[in-house]
C-alpha cells in the first residue's frame, strides 16, 4: 500500500515546492533558458512570499507579477510545459486541498499571463 502525502500546511511547504518546482523548470529544454540568468537565491524569498500569501493567506506579498515577466519572451507555447513541471512538482511532493488549490492558481496564473501577453 502506497503511502499518503501530506498536504501543503506550512512555509517550509511553500520553500520546497518552490526550489523543486525551480530545479525541474531549468532543466528544461524548451523553457529552462528563460531561467537561465535568474538569481534564484535572490528572488526566492520574494517567490516564497507569494506563494504564501496564495496558499496559506500570510500577509506580506505586494507587487505586480506579471511585469516582472513579460519581457522574458515567453510565448502561448510554452504555459502547457511550465504547468506541466509545476503539476508534477505538486503531485511529487504533496496532496489535499492546498496542493489542489496550487495547481488550479497556477493554471489562472498561466492562462491570465498568457492572455496579457497576447495583447501586448
Amino acid at each position: 500500500m502506497a503511502l499518503s502525502k501530506r498536504d501543503i500546511e506550512s512555509r517550509a511547504d511553500i520553500e520546497k515546492m518552490v526550489r523543486t518546482f525551480y530545479d525541474s523548470v531549468t532543466k528544461d529544454p524548451e523553457i529552462g533558458h528563460f531561467f537561465a540568468h535568474v538569481d534564484f537565491e535572490h528572488h526566492f524569498p520574494r517567490m516564497f512570499d507569494f506563494w504564501a500569501f496564495i496558499l496559506l493567506d500570510e500577509a506580506g506579498f505586494t507587487g505586480n507579477v506579471f511585469d516582472k515577466h513579460m519581457n522574458l519572451g515567453i510565448e502561448s507555447k510554452h504555459f502547457p510545459v511550465w504547468l506541466r513541471h509545476f503539476n508534477t512538482t505538486v503531485d511529487s511532493l504533496f496532496e489535499g486541498e492546498k496542493a489542489n488549490l496550487a495547481k488550479q492558481r497556477a493554471e489562472v496564473i498561466a492562462y491570465s499571463f498568457d492572455a496579457k501577453l497576447k495583447k501586448m
